[in-house]
């Protein structure tokens, strides 16, 4: 979500004070949920954070199919820290490359907790680097169940041996879905380098 704060009417210096005024209020009440301001990328937050700790990133996608790598690479200087990622669509991807044990996905279906966890894990070590993320989900239209419908999406990120999952249910078509899940996606990382919830 984006807030933008304007004025109008008022004299330059009067203007300034107000929207600085406002501004602030909105960063107090946002929280840990504000990740920058004047149009500030995701993906380059992250990889600020991540460049700060002299840290590689890795990525493991499934539903998404290359959105999240090409989030990230689209930010100049991502090379510093981004190594590249692997598409895992196919199940068999998912255990050959990302040495995901087939007991959970047969258990537990590829769209679980478990399974995203195994591959952030499994990219992690693969390609030895200090961070992992990991999105599988049901980007639709077709494909939900009762229990896991359209829009299911589960996120792992990974930073040193803490790894942090979670499920989100997103609203919208296709792209609308694979969109809002690399969004999340980047925003579960940089929550868990951040230290928050």
């Amino acid at each position: 979500m984006d807030l933008r704060v304007t004025a109008w009417g008022l004299h330059e210096a009067d203007a300034e004070r107000r929207l600085s005024q406002v501004a602030a209020l909105l960063r107090e009440r946002a929280a840990e949920h504000a990740y920058g301001a004047d149009g500030a990328d995701l993906a380059a937050v992250v990889l600020d954070q991540l460049r700060a700790r002299k840290a590689r990133w890795v990525v493991a996608e499934s539903c998404t199919g290359g959105l999240l790598g090409a989030r990230i690479t689209a930010v100049p200087g991502a090379s510093s820290v981004f190594i590249g990622g692997v598409v895992a669509y196919d199940d068999v991807v998912k255990s050959g490359m990302l040495d995901v044990p087939p007991e959970l996905l047969e258990q537990h279906g590829a769209v679980s907790e478990q399974v995203v966890s195994a591959m952030a894990e499994g990219v992690q070590r693969q390609f030895a680097v200090d961070a992992a993320l990991a999105i599988t989900g049901i980007a639709g239209p077709t494909g939900g169940t009762p229990e896991k419908p359209v829009g299911t999406v589960w996120l792992a990120a990974r930073f040193g041996a803490q790894t942090r999952a979670l499920k989100r249910i997103f609203p919208g078509d296709r792209g609308e879905i694979r969109a809002r899940s690399a969004q999340a996606a980047l925003d579960v990382l940089r929550r868990l380098l951040a230290g928050l919830q």
